[in-house]
């Protein structure tokens, strides 16, 4: 027992000591994760703002000024005034602007004498979630000012209702806060999954591991060597990117850390295992690469509900996305950081996560020999 013992924490040292001296590691563990989540913090949203949007009024009035007046005062919109349709067109064409509202000349006849009147409204489609989303705040714009409008006039509203709506977990309606949380899952796969199938089939590649098989070490105390430390750095990024994600951008966090620590362990463990399974396979680092990404890093990206939605996608797409194990550690890391400890949601996910997490470390010691075939 002791000489397990003593054989073991030499290969813990040793493999730590690989760990510090070898820059590209620390670089996927800490440099990457930082990049990823100030890349996403500030650079990606999914909520379009300050918008650029032509205003064409034919016929300029005291009532197309107060409409204009108002999609100014939004934070949405930065609006560009032309005098005619066809200029306001090719501004549209050459991208200049994303849509274009219209105010044709009987506009405000038309308002006064039937209550209504047409506002044309022009969006570009190419990109049709940001497009949906500029037709619905000009559309609450729209109803605003119509409200105001109806206030000023002393007349009641058109409809016999006063909303009051509420927005739950996300006040704020920030993407932000929606997408940090998701990130921590993508940076444990990458030290997890990645940093581990390339650390070992570069050892591979090296000769190291052959040198290692004709010691007197077991497979299992090979596997906790490579196990451990690769543990700790995937732990100590989750702890970077937490810090980083509520000091640095504000994202609440509303759950209990105990419960993060336990369900990103379980995580981490079912991503070591890939990682270890892909080295079995692929001893060489390209390879190893490829695979990686292909098998890890794509699905907890795409698939896992991190950016887009698994509710929205074809059912042969959402019965594939049960095989991704980032899916049920970003619904977790979403309600603990939105919600709070919501155990309906929590406890699911951590069971499936631990079946992952068993059947991979499994299907990785079965795979693993002491043997160079």
């Amino acid at each position: 027992m002791n000489e397990s013992l003593e054989r073991l924490t030499g290969l813990l040292r040793k493999e730590a000591l690989q760990i510090l001296r070898d820059p590209s590691a620390l670089a996927i563990a800490f440099v990457l994760p930082a990049m990823l989540l100030i890349i996403f913090g500030y650079g990606v949203t999914l909520d379009p703002h300050r918008v650029a949007l032509a205003v064409v009024v034919e016929q300029p009035d005291a009532v197309t000024h107060s409409f204009v007046a108002q999609l100014r005062g939004t934070p949405y919109f930065t609006t560009e005034s032309f005098s005619t349709i066809q200029s306001a067109d090719r501004a549209f064409d050459a991208d200049r602007v994303s849509a274009i509202v219209w105010f044709r000349s009987d506009f405000t006849r038309r308002l006064a004498s039937r209550g209504a009147a047409p506002l044309g409204i022009i969006v570009n489609g190419v990109d049709a979630n940001t497009a949906r989303l500029i037709e619905g705040y000009l559309q609450q714009t729209w109803a605003n000012w119509l409200a105001m409008r109806s206030r000023e006039r002393g007349l009641p509203a058109g409809l016999p209702i006063d909303l009051e709506p509420r927005i739950r977990f996300n006040p704020a309606v920030r993407s932000r806060d929606y997408l940090v949380p998701g990130l921590i899952a993508i940076v444990m796969t990458l030290t997890g999954a990645l940093l581990t199938a390339l650390v070992i089939a570069r050892e591979w590649e090296r000769g190291t591991l052959e040198a290692l098989m004709v010691t007197r070490a077991t497979i299992r105390e090979i596997l906790l060597a490579k196990l451990v430390p690769y543990f700790l750095l995937g732990m100590g990024g989750m702890v970077a990117t937490l810090v980083l994600a509520v000091w640095l951008f504000g994202v609440p966090f509303h759950g209990s850390l105990l419960v993060l620590t336990g369900v990103s362990a379980l995580f981490l463990l079912a991503a070591l295992g890939m990682g270890l399974l892909i080295s079995s396979v692929a001893r060489n680092q390209f390879v190893a690469g490829q695979i990686a990404i292909i098998v890890t890093f794509l699905p907890a990206f795409i698939l896992s509900g991190f950016v887009f939605d698994i509710g929205s996608m074809p059912w042969p797409i959402r019965l594939l996305t049960h095989v991704v194990a980032a899916r049920y550690f970003v619904a977790t890391l979403q309600s603990l950081f939105l919600a709070g400890d919501i155990w309906s949601v929590i406890l699911p996910n951590a069971l499936a996560l631990a079946v992952m997490a068993f059947v991979f470390l499994g299907a990785a010691r079965l795979r693993a020999r002491k043997r160079l075939d």
